[in-house]
């Protein structure tokens, strides 16, 4: 059973604070990002494969987030366009501020439980599903 959580954020609210509030609030287990519609000022990512964060403060459209939420982290992936249409996503970070508006969907899986592991395969933290909740 999926239960939804629908939140509008508004201006100057950091949207991966928003997200982790939500998470704490709702005692999620298990959750994904269903849909993110909206605006920001300033975007603060980390892209593939870097070590280092970047942080751009102008008018960006969301085009896409999608993410798996568990107790402890939040694994989100962020891709706006900028007023030419160029688009940049990664990895979001705090310190991601909403201009006017962002309609935040997550979904919640109260059957589940979701926590990350570390895999040494892969040399990351990754996703681990309880199915036994």
């Amino acid at each position: 059973m999926i239960e939804p959580i629908v939140i509008r954020l508004t201006k100057g609210q950091d949207l991966k604070t928003q997200i982790q509030s939500l998470v704490t609030k709702h005692a999620i287990q298990a959750g994904s990002i269903a849909s993110c519609v909206g605006s920001l000022e300033q975007v603060s990512l980390r892209l593939a494969g870097a070590t280092q964060s970047i942080t751009l403060t102008q008018p960006f459209e969301i085009v896409s987030m999608m993410g798996t939420l568990t107790p402890t982290h939040q694994h989100i992936h962020l891709s706006v366009a900028d007023e030419t249409g160029k688009v940049i996503g990664g990895h979001l970070l705090d310190n991601t501020i909403i201009d006017t508006t962002a309609e935040l969907i997550i979904h919640h899986y109260p059957n589940l439980s979701f926590s990350r592991q570390q895999d040494n395969t892969t040399g990351y933290s990754e996703l681990v599903i309880d199915t036994n909740k």
